[in-house]
């Protein structure tokens, strides 16, 4: 007897409009206006689709000149190109351009408490 069955929970677990990485509601239209304010707030955004993982589904996450960052979860990896190009920012994939230098920096700049 399995107490922890994969077979019953996929068939007990109601699809919540996902198709890669852990099952999870997202509130596309929310996303999708964060993402907004902050490629409207900001110069030079390009997006970076992340892939899903065990633990988190895709992302994307928007850098901007100085490398300032924000990530959302967007469902889908067609769902994450398909949001970019409504944002008109270049998009890339993080597993073949890997992060820009720049993201790295801000994170540096914002740990010493600089601006």
């Amino acid at each position: 007897m399995a107490w922890f069955s994969r077979r019953r929970r996929a068939k007990d677990t109601p699809m919540l409009g996902r198709s890669d990485g852990p099952l999870m509601d997202i509130d596309r239209k929310a996303v999708e206006a964060h993402l907004r304010g902050f490629v409207e707030s900001r110069r030079g955004v390009e997006a970076y689709v992340e892939p899903a993982t065990s633990v988190t589904p895709t992302t994307v996450v928007l850098i901007a000149w100085d490398g300032e960052w924000t990530r959302r979860a967007v469902g889908a990896r067609k769902d994450a190109f398909e949001v970019a190009q409504r944002l008109g920012v270049p998009v890339y994939d993080v597993n073949h351009t890997g992060y820009p230098n720049r993201m790295r920096e801000w994170n540096s700049r914002q740990r010493r408490g600089g601006s």
